[in-house]
């Protein structure tokens, strides 16, 4: 085995009853709900657990996924398991940055608390996102520059599917113009804004004020930026690169394939969801990719880092 990276799922990965085998078994998860809920004022095993509204509400849906991956990254910790490198897409860029020692989880709370609420407020009207599939990112993006509107790229997920985001008559309208380029499917997402656009800059920017104020520690390992799809290896970069992913692309292909050359060849993915364990292996079928959202998977995972 060579090297491991950790990876954490963003927002449209919950689902009710994320965490709960692992917070009735493992106190170590119970003290990380206690602590993001003394936080943040919010009842998670109540939102995370049982059937809900808020759950699918951006300004909850962030907090209870970054509770669930953080509960779940802490158990692997206590029983001896660490990366040498981190990433996550979007929302789950703040465990990673957790799991790589740059943020106390306690602030890392307290901020996606108020990033959630931030995007949620800052949502305009007529936001949409689509996820095109079968072409290249070259040719989205000439079409989105050419659209009358707002629309850019949102995410770039792996060999053929990419997200635009913006306004929804231009995401309809680019839409319309890559199936005729040639795109195999264009799939109108249901998402509650145009996440990642210049639309979310003002989020962005409520949020820098916020980020001032966390104390940033020196890293245990590095971890990938969405915004750079790079190594980020100073404390002292990260509030910038989290002020401006919100209304960014997020590199998600590009940072997978920077840690590939870089010797990673176990991918851990650590939250609710196989998603980024499918974009993995749609990157790079050889590596070995592994999930943690069942309580069930901790035991598989162990003993496959047991018999390396």
């Amino acid at each position: 085995m060579g090297k491991t990276a950790f990876m954490f799922p963003g927002q449209g990965a919950q689902y009710i009853g994320m965490g709960k085998e692992f917070y009735e078994k493992e106190e170590t998860a119970r003290e990380i709900f206690d602590m993001a809920g003394s936080v943040t004022g919010l009842d998670l095993p109540a939102i995370c657990f049982t059937e809900n509204d808020k759950l699918s509400i951006t300004e909850y849906t962030q907090i209870a996924m970054l509770t669930v991956e953080v509960a779940i990254l802490k158990v692997l910790e206590e029983k001896g398991i660490h990366p040498d490198v981190a990433a996550g897409l979007s929302l789950g860029e703040y465990g990673a940055i957790v799991a790589c020692g740059a943020m106390r989880a306690q602030e890392a709370f307290a901020v996606v608390r108020r990033r959630g609420v931030y995007m949620q407020e800052a949502v305009p009207e007529g936001g949409a996102m689509s996820a095109v599939m079968g072409l290249s990112g070259g040719i989205i993006e000439e079409v989105c520059q050419s659209t009358l509107g707002t629309v850019s790229i949102a995410n770039y997920n792996c060999p053929g599917q990419i997200v635009i985001t913006g306004e929804a008559d231009a995401v309809k309208r680019a839409g319309d113009v890559l199936k005729e380029k040639g795109a195999k499917r264009v799939i109108p997402l249901n998402v509650s804004g145009p996440f990642h656009s210049q639309m979310l800059i003002g989020a962005g920017e409520r949020l820098k004020k916020d980020l001032e104020k966390v104390q940033m520690n020196e890293f245990s390992v590095p971890y990938v930026a969405n915004l750079t799809a790079d190594y980020v290896t100073s404390p002292e970069n990260v509030r910038e690169l989290l002020e401006k992913q919100i209304s960014s692309p997020v590199k998600w292909q590009q940072s997978v394939e920077k840690m590939l050359a870089e010797g990673v060849d176990t991918f851990v993915e650590i939250g609710p969801g196989k998603t980024l364990s499918s974009f993995v292996k749609k990157i790079n079928k050889e590596v070995l990719v592994l999930n943690i959202d069942k309580y069930e998977d901790l035991a598989k995972c162990l003993e496959v880092f047991a018999n390396a």
